[in-house]
């Protein structure tokens, strides 16, 4: 059974930080490219950041490059996003996404910046 867990939101305020974790299991992580993906109230889902398969490569949304940070832990089948300087706009519900061949998400895990 494959399972994607977010964990790590919550509401912060700007300028804080937050650590987002997705658990993986009931698949072979290490084979999967694995993103993170924002959904704001009335918006399109976004792509945030994804990391390869080996953590060899990372790719990052403009409106998170220098804030975020995506890794990830093959041994552990976690995938991280570190996010720093966090703005009201990245309020969002974030989203756990693997890819390879097939597609699965997590739950997905609130984050609320406000004052």
């Amino acid at each position: 059974q494959v399972q994607l867990v977010e964990s790590g939101g919550g509401l912060v305020q700007p300028g804080g930080s937050l650590r987002l974790s997705c658990a993986a299991s009931g698949f072979t992580f290490s084979r999967y490219t694995m993103s993170w993906y924002r959904q704001a109230p009335g918006k399109e889902r976004e792509l945030v950041a994804s990391i390869g398969s080996a953590g060899e490569s990372t790719n990052y949304a403009d409106s998170v490059k220098g804030r975020f940070t995506v890794s990830r832990d093959n041994a552990k089948n976690t995938v991280y996003l570190q996010m720093n300087s966090l703005k009201p706009k990245d309020t969002a519900v974030y989203y756990c996404n693997a890819r390879w061949l097939v597609s699965y998400w997590g739950q997905g895990t609130q984050v609320t910046v406000s004052s």
